[in-house]
């Protein structure tokens, strides 16, 4: 058994403690929890830079900041020196379920591939363990190949449920005039999973060999559907979504429709997502055929 398997059946505050700051220097920054209303601001012009076009608001502002912060839910900070180069904010759920929902996280894009974002993350663990959560919550574009990747390989979040245009038009740049589907993933802080990738030992990429396809890309690097009576399917995504609703938003478009019919279908009908492998696919479980 290795050192990560043994401490995977120990989690604990002290545990996720080691993991964060084991992380945060590995991405050469510090990260800490905001209290200031002059780090707010910051966030929020961080925030403005990523999601916004040019003389848009940002998607949060200082008020809310301060009221989530001051009420005990999580806001946390990745600095560079002095400058924030991260973010990222959450608040409770339900008492009972001993919950955090996390509502965005951002990186600068300068600081990109360098695993800021995975640090901010693994910081978060490691302060819900400190609260006595149980779990972390939060959604993500589906159509993202990089996202599901970071979300359930490199984090060993869970897929709990699909949500067709779940935040309305956005209209920013990161989702142009598509509509808002938004996978919801359960972060199990406990889950020897979980642990294992805080530590740097990421979930395996599960490639299935036996699961036949349900959607691939064409030659035309448009969504192609197929026909299929199996359990075990791969649903793949195209390599930049986000390119493509530049270039050709109304393909984007036919992308999303493709996946929500898909994906979307197989999980509202009781599918689980066993995996997203290196080639950019989701491999579900479809459940007994009806």
């Amino acid at each position: 058994m290795s050192m990560t398997d043994a401490a995977a059946f120990r989690a604990s505050p002290e545990e996720a403690a080691d993991a964060a700051s084991a992380a945060a220097s590995r991405a050469g920054v510090e990260i800490r929890l905001l209290e200031d209303v002059g780090d707010f601001a910051r966030v929020a012009e961080l925030f403005q830079s990523i999601w916004t076009k040019q003389g848009e608001t940002s998607p949060v502002n200082v008020e809310t900041l301060r009221a989530l912060s001051k009420a005990g839910s999580y806001v946390g900070g990745a600095f560079e020196h002095d400058e924030l180069v991260g973010a990222c904010f959450g608040f409770f759920a339900a008492p009972d379920q001993r919950a955090l929902h996390s509502h965005i996280a951002g990186v600068s894009a300068r600081m990109r591939g360098r695993s800021v974002g995975f640090a901010l993350k693994v910081h978060q663990r490691a302060w819900a363990l400190e609260e006595g959560l149980d779990e972390i919550a939060w959604t993500f574009d589906p159509l993202i190949s990089r996202n599901a990747h970071f979300n359930l390989v490199k984090l060993a979040a869970t897929p709990t449920s699909y949500h067709r245009n779940f935040y309305g038009h956005m209209a920013d740049a990161l989702n142009g005039a598509d509509d808002t589907d938004r996978m919801l993933v359960t972060w199990y802080v406990r889950d020897p999973r979980v642990v294992a990738a805080c530590h740097g030992e990421p979930s395996g990429s599960g490639d299935v060999a036996d699961a036949e396809p349900l959607l691939s890309v064409g030659e035309d690097l448009g969504p192609l559907r197929h026909r299929t009576d199996a359990r075990l399917v791969r649903v793949a995504l195209p390599r930049d979504i986000e390119a493509l609703r530049l270039s050709e938003p109304a393909r984007a478009t036919a992308w999303r429709l493709a996946l929500r019919e898909t994906l979307g279908s197989a999980l509202e009908g009781g599918g689980r997502v066993l995996s997203f492998d290196r080639s950019g696919a989701y491999t579900i479980d479809r459940g007994e055929q009806g």
